[in-house]
């Protein structure tokens, strides 16, 4: 079957479009999104799938292996990433692909039909070196907590400025979720950075900006991002956030925002309040008037959101999520910092 490409040329003069994919334990989510790119309005000939494997223990390889016989018009190889590090997963998928354009994806994403066209109409138009848009935030679970995260993921006080999670107009950006590439660019560049087990796609970027290339951000290039499913879950996404945010900074001093520094000034200005308060009642009265102030602004943002969207219980759930998000991504970034040496 020959598909709406959105293209007057033939199918096969299209560049080849390699999705590589890093996954582990996602026998939920990885065959929406492989049925997801089966749907692509970009021709299916010119679209190849590799999926870094961490040694899934769930039925993600079955669930891989029922979708490859019931389509195979659609080129997709499993590879094993036994460590388990994302960026490693990156890097032998990138060794392994063979299309001229490198697209990334997550097995917990859904990228809309015109996904893979729009970035590379992107790069054929040179936006930019790397292109991509905006994510969708879903819920993770059908339950309550889940769409709280949901929610305060795609908020910017939680999440910051972000245009890939705000929005806007399209222009150039510092970094954009996943990403479009030319394999030539890993050939210029260098590969995905293997000693940084998160932020490696904000390191890949920071090295595209600094030899003089652009970050395209598209708003119309869209995908679905599935949420963490609880508070646990939440917490350990961004304690690792924090904690190889801080690596990475020591690399790129000067790729650290403001907004970024809030969350570690934070969780400091509380922890030598606690330390001072027993000696002295200024600091006592200073602590309860900042938590409390920092109580009520969450509320106050629960609360709107819950009356927005009629989903009360948004009014316990957001100040939750979002007080887990900026606490423990401020102690990780703290830890990390403290711990490094130096390194």
């Amino acid at each position: 079957m020959v598909r709406n490409c959105g293209y007057n040329l033939p199918a096969l003069t299209r560049p080849l479009v390699s999705v590589i994919i890093p996954c582990y334990n996602e026998q939920e989510t990885i065959a929406l999104l492989l049925k997801a790119i089966y749907h692509q309005t970009y021709p299916i000939q010119q679209i190849e799938v590799i999926i870094a494997d961490g040694m899934s223990t769930d039925n993600t390889r079955q669930v891989i292996e029922l979708f490859t016989a019931e389509h195979p018009d659609l080129t997709v190889q499993v590879i094993e990433n036994p460590e388990r590090i994302i960026p490693k997963a990156l890097n032998r998928a990138i060794d392994h692909a063979h299309g001229a354009i490198i697209l990334r994806l997550d097995a917990h994403s859904l990228p809309n039909k015109d996904y893979i066209q729009r970035c590379v109409a992107a790069l054929e138009n040179r936006l930019g070196d790397n292109v991509g848009g905006m994510w969708e935030i879903e819920a993770g679970d059908n339950t309550w907590i889940a769409r709280s995260i949901a929610v305060a993921a795609a908020h910017p006080l939680g999440v910051g400025d972000a245009r890939y999670r705000v929005g806007g107009q399209a222009q150039y950006v510092d970094t954009v979720p996943f990403g479009a590439f030319r394999k030539t660019l890993f050939e210029r560049l260098g590969r995905f950075n293997e000693n940084l087990l998160t932020n490696e796609d904000y390191e890949f970027n920071t090295r595209i900006r600094l030899n003089g290339g652009k970050i395209w951000f598209d708003p119309a290039i869209r995908t679905k991002y599935f949420a963490r499913k609880n508070l646990k879950e939440l917490a350990k996404q961004y304690w690792r956030y924090g904690y190889w945010k801080a690596k990475m900074v020591r690399m790129y001093p000067k790729t650290l925002r403001w907004r970024q520094l809030l969350p570690p000034l934070f969780v400091l200005s509380l922890l030598s309040a606690m330390l001072l308060a027993p000696f002295f009642s200024l600091v006592r009265i200073g602590l309860v008037f900042e938590i409390g102030l920092y109580i009520l602004v969450l509320l106050l943002i629960g609360i709107g959101q819950a009356l927005a969207r009629r989903e009360f219980y948004l009014v316990i759930g957001l100040p939750i999520s979002m007080a887990i998000m900026h606490l423990v991504w401020g102690m990780a970034f703290l830890w990390s910092m403290i711990t490094s040496n130096g390194k």
